[in-house]
């Protein structure tokens, strides 16, 4: 199978799971069962389905063929290169290769020059003014060619200024960008690219992600801080005939592997052995030196000698182009597409399936549970009308005191449910409060304050460390809150299961873990690349705040962003359960001291009425065997196990008809 088969059936698996989730919601609706926060819950479900993406980065040095590999992997099919990949620098900035459906064949570049705006490219891509807005005809080679050539195009400016810009100047060239004899350094002209064209795997929901060498990374510190941490998978290339030079292990410690506890999705591929071809060695020979490379490039990296893929991207793509099987066989490419989609797909696509089972299971249990709570109360009221027949008025009257008396209780347990949601709202607001976007920027204008007004680099190292304190703290507040919110609603759960017969599992539990995690990651990126001693005594005050409010803070903000709109939904969820059975069990009680009533009043509409509520019990029947159905269908489409429960509780309610 191909590496478009291989993305086109998870594409294909992506749209089945959303088709199954979609007809649950529109069965939802058209019977009018569930709330509108199940509904919420079901959109966010099939929106993520849809927008889900996959990153492909490619992290390495300048003349290592990281473009020659691009090519041949994803762009062999054009019967030409797509991206240059002539000797020395050809991407001078991070190129994003996406698709989107209803989007236009563009490219769109953002000036270096927007790096003195002190806002980050996330920001920059809600402001379309900013960017350079250019056609493509997708259709024609020499077009993406030609757009492919720009992101590499550079500009001569004075040191002053490429520092304003954020990249590092010195005279020798050792850690920075060296001056020519003018006195001027190369900079990139542009910041960030996005070229957008109908490629079958772009279209499949592939993003490829196209990186410049060292020091333009280094000037990107979002790339290093979210885009690159973010991909799904990372190639990190290196060049059979350089080996792992300092600046490879440089580009590797700080920006590939720095932070990273996952092995997985990230591959180093070892390029250009077809250098090793010489016509002088015979294939033992070359199968010997390659296997000796692989175990120096593996041990030097710290990887598993699995990790490392001998390339040869040039001959793969002549190969693929000439249509020369033997010689794409020979270039190894095979292994290493194939190395990306098992170590990927399988990844992602458990990922996501987990992800959807949650949402669509706790729903299903809870529309079951709303199924079977109304069987019972029609069963009830079939079996109380059953014996009043024959029975006099005073029965009928009996019967009407005991319903109200039951109503009467409920209302009594429904002052306590009012009660917790007035304390659940109380602990919601606190705990948004700390969890929350007002409270973040209150910091972040503290700290960049603080920062501002101090006069050492003391100071400016305590600023910045106690905005991660105050992150982690605010956290653990929110956590203990959670906790709190938790344990509350499993005590109202548990009373009216036992006081009024409802049925209520234990809350979903929820945990600030993944956010703790990634503010973790973030501060080691940060004591890495700005909390040194090297680059609080060498960088400007202004320069610094600034670096660290355009990096370090965007990326928290963006943590945070996340979890409130996590903690909002699971907010939603664990509420919506009680809220759903309060309601249902208030109109069961309502239905039942009508139906009674109308006994009363008029005694021959009892087997009328004992006629309406076998066909009702029926109808409900063929609604919970209409549900197991659409829960099967979502588990078939995601390739999970069956739900054994499901069939069981619906198995023993035909059984009790």
């Amino acid at each position: 199978m191909t590496l478009l088969d291989q993305f086109s059936a998870y594409s294909q698996w992506r749209a089945g799971a959303a088709s199954a989730v979609g007809r649950l919601r529109q069965w939802l609706s058209r019977n009018e069962i569930g709330d509108v926060q199940g509904d919420l819950r079901l959109q966010y479900v099939l929106e993520r389905l849809r927008d889900d993406k996959l990153t492909v980065a490619f992290v390495a040095e300048f003349s290592r063929g990281k473009s020659e590999l691009i090519n041949a992997i994803f762009f062999s099919d054009y019967g030409d290169r797509v991206l240059p990949s002539s000797a020395g620098r050809t991407t001078m900035c991070p190129t994003e290769l996406k698709w989107s459906p209803g989007a236009r064949a563009e490219i769109r570049m953002l000036s270096i020059r927007t790096r003195a705006t002190h806002a980050s490219v996330t920001e920059l891509k809600q402001f379309p003014e900013e960017w350079l807005v250019l056609p493509l005809d997708a259709g024609s080679v020499a077009s993406l060619q030609q757009a492919f050539s720009r992101v590499g195009e550079t500009e001569r400016v004075a040191p002053e200024e490429a520092g304003r810009f954020g990249f590092e100047v010195d005279a020798k060239g050792e850690t920075g960008l060296k001056p020519g004899a003018d006195g001027l350094v190369e900079i990139p002209s542009w910041r960030h690219a996005v070229i957008q064209f109908p490629h079958p795997l772009l279209e499949q929901g592939l993003v490829v992600l196209d990186t410049p060498g060292l020091n333009a990374i280094g000037a990107e510190p979002e790339l290093t801080l979210s885009l690159l941490p973010n991909a799904h998978a990372v190639l990190f290339v290196l060049a059979a005939d350089t080996g792992v030079t300092q600046s490879d292990l440089a580009v590797w410690r700080e920006y590939v592997h720095a932070g990273q506890n996952r092995q997985k999705g990230r591959l180093v591929v070892l390029n250009k052995i077809d250098g090793l071809w010489d016509g002088l060695r015979d294939e033992a020979q070359i199968e010997s030196e390659i296997a000796r490379q692989v175990h120096s490039v593996a041990e030097t990296l710290e990887v598993p000698s699995s990790s490392v893929f001998p390339v040869s991207a040039q001959k793969g793509l002549v190969g693929r182009i000439g249509g020369d099987a033997a010689l794409v066989e020979r270039s190894r490419l095979g292994e290493l597409e194939r190395a990306l989609t098992q170590d990927l797909l399988p990844t992602k696509q458990e990922i996501v399936r987990e992800s959807t089972l949650v949402e669509t299971d706790d729903l299903v249990f809870q529309t079951r549970e709303i199924l079977n709570a109304r069987l019972s109360g029609l069963r009830e009221q079939l079996q109380e009308l059953t014996d009043l027949r024959g029975k006099n008025q005073s029965v009928i009257e009996y019967m009407m005191r005991k319903i109200r008396s039951e109503k009467s209780e409920f209302e009594q347990g429904l002052q306590k449910y009012y009660a917790v949601r007035s304390v659940f709202s109380t602990l919601t607001n606190s705990l948004l409060g700390h969890l929350g976007m007002d409270a973040l920027r209150d910091e972040t204008r503290r700290t960049r304050e603080a920062m501002l007004e101090s006069t050492f680099s003391k100071g400016l190292r305590q600023a910045m460390e106690s905005y991660f304190q105050h992150l982690r703290h605010n956290l653990a507040r929110s956590s203990d809150e959670i906790a709190e919110i938790t344990r509350m609603l499993d005590s109202m759960y548990r009373r009216f299961s036992v006081e009024h017969g409802l049925k209520l599992t234990a809350p979903e539990a929820f945990s600030t873990l993944r956010y703790e995690r990634e503010l973790e990651r973030l501060e080691k990126a940060f004591n890495r690349q700005i909390n040194s001693a090297l680059v609080l005594v060498t960088t400007e005050k202004h320069t610094l705040t600034q670096k660290f409010f355009e990096t370090v803070a965007v990326e928290a903000r963006r943590t945070f962003e996340v979890a409130n709109r996590d903690v909002e939904q699971w907010l939603r969820a664990v509420m919506s359960p009680l809220e759903t059975q309060v309601r249902e069990y208030q109109l069961q009680l309502k239905r039942r001291l009508e139906s009674v009533k109308r006994i009363h009043q008029a005694t021959d509409t009892l087997e009328e009425r004992v006629a309406e509520l076998e066909q009702a019990e029926t109808a409900m029947l063929a609604q919970l065997d209409e549900l197991v159905g659409l829960e099967t269908g979502i588990r078939d489409a995601l390739g999970a196990c069956a739900a054994d429960a499901s069939d069981t509780q619906v198995e023993s309610a035909h059984r009790a008809a």
